[in-house]
């Protein structure tokens, strides 16, 4: 795993530095949108609604658009002042029961590795907060965005799992809720009786994803097939190279698809160039004389 934010976690008088991993990695099947004739990529240009233009990034600002349909527009300068935490701290504000925190809050976990010099520190507390059964309720800043979050433990490791804020909850607005539904207490009894008829240990390696396993035998079926287009190479717009190596790998490997391409095809000579445009090209009709 590749850590994505290094910090501490600050815990009264003690500073336990710490390094973040996501602790989980949703499989999905991606695709992308191409043309249906010949699988080119399709691309969507930044453009003003208002002149047409297209737009490049180092114009592109941040707009809050009011209620009345007018924007704000809000420039780097605009956010260098707001009180967005920097220190790379993960603050312990409270420990708390874990049953008391209701699982909505949850956005996305992480897992906390210590470096070299914080490992003591970071097993004391661990063991700490397991033996006390409870969760530490911390504030952390990631990504340009302040979260509440929690602190407990799996499998001898800390996990960060940040939270939404209460405001961020939506309140549950249906009508049944005001009607007034009548259960007998039979219904309720053999409701009751096939629930604990289904009772089972939790066991997630029991379950499966179908549907992405169905769609990739698909795919697959496809491969196999043949079913495959190849976009001409030199379709793809040059973008900014996040990883150099990845970048050069793939061009090399685009090098080679292209050259084992253009081997596979032999090339016609001008002879034969010129007599295959002599038949393509259409026969004039004689004008008659006056």
């Amino acid at each position: 795993m590749r850590s994505i934010w290094k910090g501490a976690i600050s815990f009264g008088l003690v500073t336990i530095p710490v390094k973040l991993y996501s602790a989980t990695d949703q499989k999905d099947v991606t695709f992308h949108q191409v043309h249906r004739e010949d699988g080119g990529r399709i691309r969507y240009k930044r453009v003003c609604t208002l002149d047409g233009e297209e737009v490049p990034y180092s114009d592109i600002a941040k707009g809050y658009e009011l209620a009345t349909g007018e924007i704000v527009v809000l420039t780097d300068e605009d956010f260098e002042d707001l009180p967005l935490s920097t220190s790379r701290r993960i603050d312990v504000l409270q420990f708390a029961p874990a049953e008391q925190i209701d699982p909505i809050y949850f956005a996305k976990s992480y897992y906390l590795e210590p470096d070299a010099q914080g490992a003591k520190p970071y097993v004391l507390l661990r063991n700490a907060l397991e033996s006390s059964g409870q969760v530490a309720v911390v504030k952390v800043a990631l990504r340009q965005r302040e979260s509440l979050a929690t602190l407990r433990v799996r499998d001898g490791v800390f996990v960060l799992e940040t939270m939404y804020w209460p405001d961020e909850i939506r309140v549950p607005d249906f009508g049944f809720l005001e009607e007034d539904i009548e259960v007998r207490a039979q219904e309720l009894k053999m409701a009751e009786s096939l629930i604990t008829t289904m009772e089972a240990d939790f066991d997630a390696t029991e379950y499966h994803d179908a549907y992405r396993e169905a769609l990739q035998q698909v795919i697959e079926a496809k491969v196999e097939g043949k079913e495959v287009v190849a976009p001409p190479v030199g379709e793809e717009e040059a973008g900014p190279a996040v990883d150099l190596m990845a970048a050069l790998r793939a061009s090399v490997d685009a090098a080679k698809r292209e050259r084992s391409g253009a081997a596979a095809k032999p090339k016609k000579t001008a002879k034969e160039a010129g007599e295959a445009g002599e038949k393509a090209a259409p026969k004039r009709k004689a004008r008659k004389s006056a």
